[in-house]
């Protein structure tokens, strides 16, 4: 029987010391292989069926995330939905976000240019939501420092007031077990813990699909979408298919595999490595007089003021981001605690 270790060393064999998965995970052996198999059967006009691809990518999600199959849409952009969403609210509803949230999160309410947008500091956002907030759209761990909202408190008082919630998880799905289920929308994009390719990303809604109309629905949006080729849809999926967007398939037939590793890996185990790599880096920050931005329960390590290390880091074989002029390191499963080490070491210097 495999274990843990041996089964993350089959699959993942990198060459640098790679710690940016808040930027973009590593892809598993055997998602490169079901891709290089895609590509050269669609070459020799024998294409495999990457429709099932979606489906059980669709499936594995949904298990990850605790809700119904039928509750997933399947596409390739947070942004796209974020601006489904947003086109759903009424003329002057009030959307709640928080400072410095990633961009594909908050800017189509803005783009909107008839919402009400308030900001305010993540720690404030449960005790921000008030009577006449429409829709509270918030980050699970923000991209920028790795910082958790405290999603509890925030379902219960968006409960209190009939608030409507929606939770972006591309920095936390893949680590953070979370239920889905317990938010009207949860986004994701799938290229950054989910390691799967660029070009998949997921949307889960409430059980009355959320009362947005599909505004970009195409054919793979139909009941029968085979029957939905040519003119109008006569019938939308019944379920929450009718949000998909057209379907990048190569990459699909990837992510199915991707999923399907780290649902054989189980989250509480991936969750429990990556947080302690992240905590033997932050004590090893302690000893080199550095302080990090607070973010417990996150493998998203942020220094503040050493972005500017980047560029040598990466001259050194060790790939961390810059962003907003701090250090981000991000700790995922093919890590190992001598790569935290190699980083401390480089920085030390």
């Amino acid at each position: 029987m495999e274990t843990f270790e041996s089964l993350v060393r089959a699959e993942f064999a990198p060459k640098n010391t790679y710690l940016n998965t808040a930027s973009t995970g590593l892809l598993p052996a055997r998602t490169v292989d079901a891709m290089r198999i895609a590509v050269q059967a669609a070459a020799a006009g024998q294409p495999t069926d990457m429709f099932a691809d979606v489906e059980a990518g669709r499936a594995s999600f949904a298990r990850l995330t605790h809700v119904p199959v039928d509750r997933v849409a399947a596409g390739a952009s947070v942004a796209v939905y974020s601006g489904l969403i947003a086109s759903g609210l009424r003329e002057g509803a009030e959307v709640l976000t928080a400072e410095g949230d990633f961009s594909s999160v908050v800017n189509p309410f803005h783009v909107r240019g008839d919402l009400k947008v308030r900001t305010v500091p993540l720690e404030r956002i449960a005790e921000s939501v008030r009577p006449g907030t429409a829709l509270v759209a918030v980050s699970a761990a923000q991209s920028a420092d790795g910082r958790i909202a405290d999603l509890p408190a925030i379902r219960a008082a968006a409960h209190e007031y009939g608030v409507r919630t929606y939770i972006d998880a591309s920095q936390a799905a893949g680590w953070l077990d979370f239920d889905a289920g317990a938010y009207d929308y949860v986004a994701s994009v799938a290229f950054k813990w989910l390691f799967c390719p660029r070009g998949v990303a997921f949307l889960t809604v409430p059980e009355d699909l959320g009362g947005i109309t599909p505004l970009f629905a195409g054919w793979v949006a139909g009941e029968r979408p085979w029957d939905a080729c040519y003119g109008p849809v006569e019938e939308l999926a019944r379920s929450a298919r009718r949000f998909d967007e057209s379907p990048a398939l190569f990459s699909y037939a990837g992510a199915r595999r991707s999923l399907a590793l780290l649902e054989e890996l189980g989250l509480d185990a991936v969750r429990k490595y990556d947080l302690a790599l992240a905590d033997r880096f932050r004590n090893g920050l302690l000893s080199l007089g550095q302080e990090p931005v607070p973010s417990p329960g996150s493998p998203i390590v942020s220094v503040p003021g050493l972005g500017h290390r980047q560029p040598g880091l990466s001259r050194a074989g060790v790939e961390v981001s810059d962003r907003a002029g701090n250090l981000r390191a991000a700790f995922h499963l093919y890590n190992t605690p001598e790569d935290v080490d190699r980083l401390l070491d480089v920085l030390s210097t």
